[in-house]
């Protein structure tokens, strides 16, 4: 009589075996796919595909921080944090003074929060959904898959020995009947008893589930927050009375200021002059465009519209000058020539 397995059984603990090594691909980077496998390909290869690099890359990492002895794995930086940086640092050159740039940095800071979140359910999806699977896999279905492998073997066995009935002994062929009971018996506990507890398969769903609900709960969070910052930042900016745009006025030379006459057909302003010095309009001299404040020694430090005498030009990005019986360096950007230095 042929002996098998229930099809219930079967069919159950195939489906089992199937479903969870074609999930466990998601947290497996221990092999690279082969020529091989790549000509026949997985129906699951959509599905895991996307995850090969990332998984890798996860492992790897992982690996090396294990190594190093660092308490915290290091993961791959997420879209977010990376978007985040670049608008924190265009937002900083832009400044406070520009909104456009405030509103940069307040998003910046948005999507370095919504990283950190992701971050979290990277960590609670593989601690508990990957990782328990992983652990089904090289374990439990590893068991199922030695006794059946085990069960298989016996059958065989026993019915080599029953198409040789009347040619062996009898307690030989008892013997192939009773192993292959015994395998039979122990190969539908362990798929019983598999099966019987797959409530904790459905409990590391809802994880997964309650992990992915709140990534989203917490992300919807922050962009809701940003939304109303960016929201007041408008309504501040559109409440605010609108700048009449007024032209500097363009300096004009000591020479025409006492005159008032004009320079190449524009008018100057006229020079706001340094006191305590008296500064012959014959000397080299230069007036300064903005405030300097010295940070180094040696260094000589003036006031917007100073008139500065000229003595040395050190380099292409400084001068050496006085100013109120103060010598000193300063460059060459904060002043315009008024009179230039003699060849």
């Amino acid at each position: 009589m042929e002996r098998t397995l229930p099809k219930s059984y079967s069919r159950q603990a195939q489906g089992w075996w199937e479903a969870c090594l074609d999930l466990s691909k998601v947290g497996s980077c221990t092999s690279w796919p082969t020529k091989e496998k790549q000509r026949k390909p997985s129906p699951t290869t959509g599905f895991s595909g996307c995850f090969v690099a990332y998984r890798a890359r996860l492992g790897m990492l992982n690996t090396v921080s294990k190594i190093r002895g660092q308490v915290k794995n290091t993961g791959y930086p997420q879209t977010e944090g990376l978007l985040g940086d670049c608008m924190l640092r265009y937002g900083r050159e832009l400044g406070e003074d520009s909104l456009f740039g405030t509103a940069l940095m307040d998003m910046g800071e948005g999507m370095k929060q919504m990283a950190e979140v992701k971050d979290s359910l990277d960590i609670s999806v593989k601690q508990n959904f990957i990782d328990p699977l992983q652990l089904l896999q090289d374990k439990d279905l590893k068991e199922i898959g030695h006794h059946l492998k085990k069960l298989e073997g016996r059958r065989l066995d026993y019915d080599y020995k029953k198409k040789r009935l009347g040619k062996i002994p009898d307690e030989e062929v008892n013997q192939a009947v009773e192993k292959f009971e015994e395998s039979k018996e122990l190969a539908e506990r362990s798929m019983f008893n598999f099966l019987e507890n797959d409530i904790e398969q459905v409990s590391q769903l809802l994880v997964f589930i309650q992990s992915a609900l709140d990534y989203h709960k917490q992300s919807t969070e922050i962009l809701e927050d940003l939304q109303s910052k960016l929201q007041n930042r408008i309504d501040v900016a559109s409440s605010r009375p609108r700048r009449d745009f007024k032209p500097k006025p363009v300096i004009r030379t000591p020479l025409d200021a006492s005159s008032g006459q004009q320079h190449n057909g524009v008018s100057f302003s006229p020079l706001r002059k340094s006191t305590g010095s008296t500064l012959h309009m014959d000397q080299p001299c230069c007036q300064a465009l903005f405030d300097f404040e010295p940070e180094n020694e040696g260094e000589l430090g003036f006031k917007e519209g100073d008139l500065i005498t000229l003595t040395n030009q050190i380099d292409e990005n400084w001068y050496e000058g006085m100013l109120n019986d103060r010598s000193g360096f300063f460059p060459i950007s904060y002043v315009t020539v008024v009179v230039p230095l003699p060849p």
